[in-house]
């Protein structure tokens, strides 16, 4: 049955380039989308610039520009990045449309008349030089805790805390370097924390595809009637760059309500060029699916808001939100400073094909938030080896005997060959892997496939039939079936590689290749047309280039954490990067696999657990970890981690604290919550070194 689905990937910030972690996304949505298509479902993939917002203005001011003229010029350069990497939308737009702002307005009005809109009153840093309230991210000074100073204004890079921009000492504008002052504007909330919120969030969140998604939310909102919802402050002041807050002068949307509408409004446009009926769509009982793809970062917002903002509106709710991990260059973040900071445009500039790195990332995604990690040496070995060595090369074995001993028609009777029944045996399996966003599983599949062929190919030795007139029916037989074969595999890798595939039917003389095609076969009324060279190899040389032009071209900075795949539509600046560390310092500092053998909560403290760990010492660590608002205490138990092994206990209140466990969340733990344990790979054991 044919199927109507709308699918939306995060909007990239109109205030940068698009990266090699951005497009980790960007493939995977595309795949998917491209899959659905081949399916014959009816499939639109929109997307668009998120444009809005105090940095956006800024840097436009800086660079002598209207902010108009600014996301004008970076909408280009996204675009000409996802054209080049094959990213398939049905329609990139922008956030700062005419139909992002009626539907912006049109929704918000619908939640002021629900209820649930607030006006405040609150106390925020104001530049008097610059006559703006600034966001946390523009505030600097020391901080409150320990007094490190050149600290933002919501969290301290060296102690760790988190805290409002009015606890800063000693505070200053990044914008103007003035001293701030506190002043009281009104601003307006979405109420997420109202029950009716809470009641549908409860039933909604059952029905998430990925298990870590449900957990975190089901985190986020607390036990039924002790929600943790917070309100929402949807309002900016000005000067402010985006859409007026109907009947309210001087206030602007903030970007997470005016955003995820430009999902709507990108889809409003490409419905009013193409005749579609975008409120059939949209409503709350339409029959069409709606899916979002985002980096685990936003999730919050996404789970939450998002969903509650369009239900309470008179919209459909999405069918689901599919998150994926970070992005990794050998193992360590992006980092300008390691030349590992690889822009899309760099990579093309290099002359490296983009449907190796679609390949290549695709063989490490799969349906959950896990992390991936690009090693350039695997990539290199992995595109030449099943690319080149075992994909393409099956059309090279075969070709050129087709073509000069038979005028490229294939042996009709070979299309019912033994081999070939196995692989379209397999087309449900492959399949049902990428409709589960397990590429990884799919590929694997593929390719044992293809070394199946190729032993086939191995052990008839078309050439030395060649060599033998009277074994001219055996090599007809074996080319044919190897061209077959090979145009199998081509529809199942059709959505990774669909340029190479589009060359491919080219070759073979066939329309555009649909999954149901798998039931069909090649035919000696159509010969094949003279191959011509599909793919070359990956030379190392081409990876040095490409390396060497992103330390170039970038600025050296100093590295530190992982960083996010990808973080749009969300506008926070980058987390600033610390100070360098040399291996000797790093060498310092012991990390061992821990197992959590025991975990409680910690009466009298809001924040802590009671961890006991088996480090593979004789006797187990006792820890303290402020990690009580993200995780249950009998949700720990059994699970690996990471702890920082020679930390000089700490005596505390509680008791005597041996170590600390490693995990992460957000700078701005207010506006992005959440806070996630180190957990190694299976396999790991208790006491083994982290290096």
């Amino acid at each position: 049955m044919s199927r109507r689905l709308l699918v939306t990937s995060a909007l990239p910030y109109a205030n940068g380039q698009i990266h090699i972690g951005h497009l980790v996304e960007y493939i995977q949505t595309d795949i998917w989308v491209r899959f659905m298509r081949m399916q014959g479902h009816e499939t639109y993939y929109v997307g668009a610039d998120d444009t809005h917002g105090t940095p956006v203005m800024l840097r436009a001011e800086k660079e002598g520009l209207t902010p108009k003229q600014l996301i004008e010029r970076v909408w280009h350069e996204h675009k000409r990045d996802f054209d080049n990497f094959g990213i398939s939308f049905d329609n990139y737009y922008t956030t700062d449309s005419p139909e992002t702002r009626q539907l912006s307005e049109k929704i918000y009005l619908a939640l002021q008349a629900q209820g649930l809109i607030e006006a405040r009153d609150i106390e925020q840093a104001f530049d008097p030089v610059k006559e703006m309230f600034l966001p946390d991210r523009f505030i600097k000074g020391e901080c409150p805790k320990c007094g490190a100073k050149d600290q933002y204004g919501d969290s301290c890079e060296v102690c760790g805390s988190t805290y409002a921009p009015t606890d800063l000492k000693n505070p200053y504008s990044v914008v103007s370097g003035a001293t701030p002052v506190r002043k009281t504007s009104t601003h307006y909330f979405f109420k997420l924390s109202d029950p009716r919120c809470e009641s549908f969030l409860r039933e909604w969140v059952a029905g998430l595809a990925q298990p870590e998604a449900t957990n975190k939310m089901r985190e986020w909102l607390g036990e039924a009637g002790d929600a943790k919802l917070a309100d929402w402050d949807i309002s900016r002041d000005a000067p402010y760059f985006g859409f007026e807050i109907p009947g309210a002068p001087g206030k602007y949307f903030y970007v997470w309500l005016d955003a995820p509408i430009g999902y709507y409004g990108s889809f409003k446009n490409l419905c009013d060029k193409k005749g579609l009926n975008f409120d059939e769509w949209v409503a709350p009982d339409s029959s069409t699916e709606q899916y979002h793809f985002i980096g685990k970062d936003i999730l919050y917002f996404h789970t939450l808001f998002w969903p509650a903002t369009l239900e309470f509106s008179g919209h459909r709710t999405p069918t689901n939100v599919f998150a994926h991990g970070f992005l990794t260059v050998d193992g360590l973040k992006m980092s300008k400073s390691r030349g590992t900071f690889i822009t899309a445009q760099s990579y093309i500039d290099t002359g490296l094909n983009p449907e190796w790195l679609r390949y290549y990332f695709a063989a490490k995604l799969n349906g959950t938030m896990e992390d991936i990690d690009l090693n350039l040496d695997d990539f290199v070995a992995r595109v030449n080896s099943d690319l080149v060595g075992k994909f393409v090369n099956i059309a090279s074995r075969a070709a050129g005997f087709l073509l000069k001993r038979f005028n490229g028609k294939v042996d009709d009777a070979a299309m019912q060959h033994s081999l070939l029944r196995v692989l379209r045996e397999a087309a449900p399996a492959v399949a049902q892997h990428y409709e589960a966003r397990d590429y990884g599983k799919a590929l694997r599949q593929v390719m044992e496939l293809a070394d199946t062929v190729n032993a086939y190919v191995d052990n008839v030795k078309p050439w030395d039939l060649a060599k033998d007139p009277a074994q001219a029916g055996a090599l007809h037989e074996a080319c044919s079936v190897c061209l077959e074969a090979f145009r199998l595999l081509t529809i199942y890798l059709k959505p990774v590689l669909p340029r190479t595939a589009a060359a491919i039917e080219q070759f073979l003389n066939i329309a555009s290749l649909a999954w149901h095609d798998v039931d069909t076969a090649l035919s000696s009324a159509t010969p094949v047309a003279p191959y011509k060279h599909l793919m070359t190899r990956v030379e190392g040389k081409q990876i040095e280039k490409l390396l060497e032009a992103n330390r170039d071209s970038l600025q050296a900075t100093p590295a530190a954490a992982a960083a996010p795949a990808n973080t749009a539509p969300a506008k926070a600046a980058a987390e600033a990067e610390g100070d360098t560390i040399g291996i000797d310092d790093f060498a310092k500092i012991d990390l061992r696999i821990a197992k959590i053998v025991d975990c409680r909560t910690v009466e009298g403290s809001d924040k802590l657990l009671q961890l006991t760990l088996d480090v593979g010492e004789a006797k187990p660590r006792n820890v303290f970890s402020g990690i009580k608002s993200a995780y249950r205490p009998e949700d720990l138990v059994g699970k690996l981690t990471v702890m920082v092994a020679n930390l000089a206990p700490r005596k505390m209140k509680f008791g005597l604290s041996e170590g600390m466990v490693l995990a992460a969340s957000a700078a701005n733990e207010k506006a992005e919550p959440g806070i996630y344990i180190l957990e190694p790979h299976s396999g790991a054991k208790p006491g083994m070194r982290v290096k």
